[in-house]
């Protein structure tokens, strides 16, 4: 597995009778769609982050994010993506809750915590944890896109 994980995936957008269906190429289960082409990428981001944390729910390695080649990237936010290059440094070492919670000096459930995407843990705590398994996090600030997906990805919400 490599060494260095981006957590922005492209999806596919196609129209159909109802709307914009959106589909992940490198996550077949995350399948969602809206309106139109704005939220449908909205709903995007939603998908792709219940889709990975089933992949950390059955204990499955996280797939690699393919080249965008054109088409639009759904990013995660920080924390979660820390959250998932967490999980994979696990799945990479053999490295096991338990583990890992020892490694840290605490008990397994703090790290069941985080590795929940859905938990609102500290960043520290989760580069401590990496820090345990020889990784350091690595955030890229970039031009922000304008569609409403990217901006709901990175948790920033313009004023109406």
């Amino acid at each position: 597995m490599s060494s260095l994980f981006r957590f922005a995936y492209p999806v596919t957008l196609a129209p159909t009778d109802e709307g914009v269906l959106v589909s992940f190429p490198d996550i077949p289960e995350a399948l969602t769609s809206g309106s139109d082409r704005e939220e449908a990428l909205a709903e995007a981001a939603d998908c792709l982050l219940a889709a990975l944390g089933g992949y950390i729910l059955e204990r499955r390695p996280l797939p690699i994010a393919s080249p965008a080649r054109g088409r639009p990237l759904v990013p995660l936010p920080a924390l979660v993506a820390a959250k998932l290059a967490l999980y994979q440094a696990m799945v990479d070492q053999r490295v096991t809750n338990v583990e890992l919670a020892r490694r840290l000096g605490t008990v397994e459930g703090t790290i069941r915590r985080l590795l929940d995407v859905d938990h609102r843990s500290h960043i520290g705590q989760v580069e401590a944890a990496l820090g345990k398994l020889e990784r350091s996090l690595v955030v890229e600030a970039r031009p922000a896109k304008s569609d409403r997906a990217f901006r709901h990805a990175a948790g920033i919400h313009a004023a109406p």
